[in-house]
């Protein structure tokens, strides 16, 4: 990642008095091209920095500069540091684990690494969803296709995208991309993606439409759900929707929201059981009393 490493040799820099363009490439594994291209970008940004000519000569940042009050403040440092720590619980990569050690290499100067927020983007399936998310970034790094077997309401389908993205969105993560068989960009959630392989055919990158970059976009309030519930389930309906999501009256908490995934909020209803009652649409109330009832003739 090139703002890790950005930061990485900022730091660096600030904690010594001159270092060489090996040295640098050697601490981050990179060659002296894109040291020199990370050096120019940094000028770019404002930051004085010196190129030191002949056999004492390196790379230096003019005395009196300071990280903290030039470029990053201390709270977009620890910001930094927890995003790096919450990417680190579904990487495997070793570049985060670099980073932070940079970073806190003298955290007097710069931020202290007891950032207090944790992040934590990891699953029941780490393992398998890390992987998955490393091998979508090389394809994407590479400009590769790549296939998969994915498994939705119909069945099962096998695809072939143009990753563009890894998102992690609706506490779930998702791949981005375009899709051949569709002719247009699609997320795919990685859960439910499976059989992943990198292709050897490579894309060209398009330009995404603005309207495929706003992923809200398609959560429309298609279905307006009136249910009641009952005051013991209040602690539930505040830690899904918040403390102004009902109204109370004599008869429970009347509960009032629009809802886009049908099947979603079916299974989120039957989870409370006896407790909830659907007052609105008709259609709703009827399925989860067939739902019941077949529940009922199994256990017969």
């Amino acid at each position: 990642m090139k703002l890790d490493r950005l930061i990485g040799i900022l730091t660096i820099l600030l904690q010594n008095d001159r270092v060489t363009a090996p040295y640098l490439a050697e601490k981050f594994e990179v060659n002296r091209r894109t040291i020199g291209r990370d050096i120019d970008t940094l000028c770019q940004a404002g930051i004085p920095i010196i190129t030191h000519q002949g056999a004492r000569g390196g790379i230096s940042i003019a005395e009196g500069f300071r990280l903290d009050k030039s470029v990053l403040t201390t709270d977009e440092l620890a910001g930094i540091i927890a995003a790096l720590k919450g990417i680190g619980s579904v990487s495997e990569a070793s570049y985060i684990e670099r980073t932070l050690d940079k970073l806190g290499a003298n955290t007097s100067a710069v931020v202290s690494m007891r950032e207090p927020v944790i992040i934590d983007l990891a699953s029941y399936y780490k393992s398998n969803l890390t992987e998955k998310i490393e091998q979508i970034k090389v394809a994407i790094r590479e400009t590769r296709c790549i296939e998969f077997d994915y498994y939705y309401k119909k069945g099962q389908t096998h695809r072939c995208i143009e990753p563009y993205f890894v998102i992690f969105q609706w506490s779930s993560w998702y791949v981005f991309g375009f899709c051949r068989q569709r002719q247009d960009f699609r997320m795919f959630k990685l859960m439910r993606l499976w059989g992943l392989n990198l292709c050897n055919e490579t894309y060209t990158i398009q330009e995404i439409p603005k309207s495929k970059m706003d992923f809200y976009a398609h959560l429309t309030d298609e279905i307006y759900l009136v249910a009641l519930f009952a005051t013991s389930e209040r602690y539930k309906l505040i830690e899904a929707y918040g403390l102004d999501c009902y109204t109370e009256t004599p008869q429970g908490l009347q509960f009032e929201f629009g809802f886009t995934n049908k099947d979603y909020m079916v299974s989120w209803l039957l989870g409370f059981g006896s407790n909830v009652k659907v007052l609105e649409p008709a259609d709703i109330a009827n399925d989860i009393a067939d739902i019941a009832k077949n529940i009922l003739n199994q256990y017969k």
